[in-house]
């Protein structure tokens, strides 16, 4: 039985996953609703957000060499305690320079400790098994931060709310000191030529800087959006939980669909279609403002464009490379280009949201409509070059790539990681 003979001995890793999923999701959209209320501009707030996904960056580029120097129970104890440290440093002292700091140390503590997670995962991960446990991890990852989300509607204090992440994160570190789940050890990889990327699988390495470009967005401008047009926290929890469902629900139709009409035709309508989204929500602030229905349904709408995009990007990458052994630099290359793209869209639509809401929007729909119609003119891949698609979650580790199912069976074999050696 799947569950008794797979998932019961690897579920603390999962709780675990979830409980720093709560903890992302919470602390990524409260403290740019706080800083907001603090009387900082939106430039200031996507400059001090923006350092959260830079720390992300180099998580991925230096975190696993810690990782394999000293072991994944060490480095995720290392990893808690820095995080703890970031969290509880937010309720010590107020500054915008100091917070970015802190916010870029959380940011790499957060995706070294989803490293260990998924690397641990992967090594409990058979082979017939290791789509199921992928998929399971998809709906925990999203059903995680929706649930970090509609904490915020508790109206807890600054306080209150760093303690209670802080209070995840050790959960966490707890759940996994008491696994029983052996330790893999992470095998030195060659990083993948993001030119070379480029100029082969050019539409899943665009598809996926957009895609980071719009999550970036999500999560820390268009809260202070929802923020300015309603004033009320709860909405903007509702709207944010509301979102990331959406972007759930749409895993599977979107899948079955691209799997049927092709990564080339379903990217351009998330393009399209968020595009319309987009614009949806420039032209009808009027309404919201007597109608937050409206606004959640225009979220989970939002959601099903922004949270395809990342995933088909990956799939259209496996349908064009036939080569197992380049799939999962590949996968490494588009999570960081995803990665920059998040890092950039703070940056930069911080400072267009505080200049205009209409130019916000207008920008997002312009980045939206570029995707669709680049997606449009890139080229079809045959039906029998296509693999299956999966689902992976935008806010993942670097060794997520290797549970993949499509990847060589063999290849997977011969890559996994092994459990270290017992003294």
């Amino acid at each position: 039985m799947f569950f008794k003979r797979a998932l019961l001995p690897i579920s603390s890793l999962f709780f675990s996953i979830s409980l720093l999923a709560t903890g992302y999701g919470l602390l990524m959209t409260f403290i740019g609703i706080f800083l907001k209320q603090e009387g900082l501009t939106e430039g200031v707030i996507g400059l001090i957000n923006s350092a959260f996904f830079l720390g992300a960056m180099l998580a991925a580029i230096f975190s696993q060499k810690l990782i394999v120097t000293v072991g994944h129970a060490r480095s995720f104890s290392a990893f808690s305690a820095i995080m703890v440290m970031a969290f509880l440093g937010h309720a010590l002292w107020f500054d915008p320079w100091f917070w970015a700091i802190l916010r870029l140390v959380s940011g790499f503590a957060f995706y070294a400790m989803l490293i260990v997670l998924e690397s641990w995962l992967n090594e409990k991960s058979s082979t017939d098994d290791r789509g199921k446990i992928l998929a399971i991890y998809t709906i925990v990852f999203f059903l995680a931060l929706a649930l970090g989300q509609l904490l915020l509607m508790l109206e807890l204090s600054a306080n209150t709310i760093f303690i209670l992440g802080s209070i995840l994160v050790l959960w966490s570190l707890v759940l996994v000191a008491v696994t029983r789940v052996s330790q893999p050890v992470l095998k030195p990889f060659e990083r993948y030529s993001m030119p070379k990327l480029l100029s082969i699988a050019p539409l899943a390495l665009v598809g996926s800087f957009i895609g980071g470009v719009f999550i970036g967005a999500f999560y820390t401008m268009l809260p202070l959006y929802v923020l300015n047009v309603f004033d009320q926290p709860k909405v903007v929890s509702l709207f944010m939980a509301i979102t990331i469902l959406g972007g759930l629900v749409a895993q599977l139709p979107v899948g079955m669909l691209s799997d049927r009409i092709g990564r080339r035709k379903m990217l351009a309508w998330s393009g399209f279609f968020g595009a319309g989204v987009f614009l949806l929500m420039l032209i009808l602030p009027l309404i919201w403002r007597d109608s937050v229905a409206l606004l959640y349904t225009v979220g989970f709408l939002l959601g099903v464009s922004l949270f395809s995009i990342y995933p088909l990007s990956v799939a259209r990458a496996n349908d064009v490379f036939d080569e197992n052994t380049d799939l999962v630099e590949i996968s490494r290359t588009l999570l960081f280009s995803y990665g920059f793209g998040s890092f950039i869209a703070p940056l930069f639509l911080g400072f267009v949201l505080g200049f205009s809401a209409t130019a916000f929007f207008i920008v997002l729909a312009l980045f939206a409509f570029a995707l669709g119609y680049y997606s449009l003119q890139s080229e079809r891949i045959p039906e029998d070059h296509m693999n299956v698609y999966v689902a992976v979650p935008a806010a993942s580790g670097s060794v997520l790539a290797e549970m993949d199912p499509r990847m060589d069976e063999k290849w997977v074999e011969d890559h996994r990681p092994h459990p270290e050696p017992t003294h």
